[in-house]
């Protein structure tokens, strides 16, 4: 079920040059919706308009809300590489928690009728028992984990407080073409075989994890935005994933089989503190937004594999 449209919905964007920010601004661009995001510095192009800032910058971001009159806000900027934030922990806090508490309260002082909050599978901690669902109580341990935890109860609070229209959504391992971090299992191994070159598994390759296509991610969030518009969901979080969890080494076997190749991964075993099995129940957004997935695990990764031998061809050496 879609808004009545999305043409001309003024609409801001915070992680609008990340993976998912960017799928996200150009999917509402296809739908006519005028996007502004916060940037750090000017874009390449001009189909958007921007705000130089960051989301430490209160009065940026207040001021873009005002003068551009926006009606939803996806706040998607994060620091999103948990090992990063392990190795600094201040800018994950600084980001993640204050940064959110600015966006939110920018949007509690002028008239933004949305607000939907990108969150992470992380907040359960490393001992939660699989399927996570929604009412689980948030119990990070390690910076990343605990900065999206505190996140999520500050939005929280705003809504119980503020009664501020928000909702929180937390995906499965995003995956898909454009995804330049590639400490990341599925790029990592897309381009060691691009190179002929064994793919690494850095962990001992058994533990499931929960991969979700980056255009359904999107898509979802959109979802989200547009219910909100028609149904008292305000407050809720909601997951989004496949509901099929896939070990690591068949994963690896997947993308070597589809890319025709013969390598067998080095397994270094390195990796011991991260849970074994992380995956996500979606059945809340099944049931109360009628959530269907338009791609699949395997037709994701296809697409995914085609755009990294692209980008491995325009970007030889």
């Amino acid at each position: 079920m879609k808004m009545q449209s999305w043409k001309n919905k003024n609409v801001f964007v915070t992680g609008s040059s990340g993976f998912v920010g960017s799928y996200l601004v150009q999917e509402l661009l296809r739908l006519g919706a005028n996007v502004t995001a916060l940037v750090r510095k000017p874009p390449s192009h001009d189909t958007i308009n921007y705000v130089l800032g960051s989301l430490e910058d209160f009065q940026v971001i207040k001021k873009a809300l005002i003068d551009y009159e926006i009606d939803t806000v996806f706040h998607m900027a994060a620091l999103a590489v948990v090992g990063e934030a392990h190795h600094n922990p201040i800018a994950a806090f600084e980001t993640n928690i204050r940064g959110t508490w600015n966006v939110l309260e920018a949007c509690r002082q002028t008239s933004v009728k949305r607000v939907i909050v990108t969150s992470s599978e992380k907040v359960y901690g490393d001992t939660a028992i699989p399927p996570y669902v929604e009412s689980m109580p948030l119990a990070g341990r390690h910076p990343y984990d605990v900065s999206k935890g505190c996140a999520d109860l500050i939005t929280n609070s705003y809504f119980h407080t503020y009664q501020l229209p928000v909702c929180m959504v937390r995906c499965g391992n995003l995956f898909g073409g454009g995804d330049l971090n590639f400490s990341r299992l599925i790029p990592q191994t897309i381009q060691s075989l691009s190179k002929n070159k064994a793919p690494v598994i850095r962990s001992a390759g058994n533990s499931d994890r929960d991969f979700f296509y980056i255009e359904d991610g999107v898509l979802a969030h959109i979802l989200v935005a547009e219910k909100m518009e028609s149904d008292p969901i305000a407050g809720e979080v909601f997951h989004f994933s496949y509901e099929s969890p896939r070990i690591v080494l068949e994963v690896v076997d997947k993308i070597t089989k589809l890319m025709n190749s013969d390598l067998m991964p080095i397994i270094l075993n390195q990796i011991n503190h991260e849970p074994k099995h992380q995956y996500l129940s979606a059945a809340k957004a099944r049931n109360l937004l009628g959530w269907k997935p338009v791609y699949d695990f395997e037709s994701g990764l296809i697409k995914t594999i085609q755009w990294y031998q692209k980008y491995f061809e325009d970007h030889v050496g």
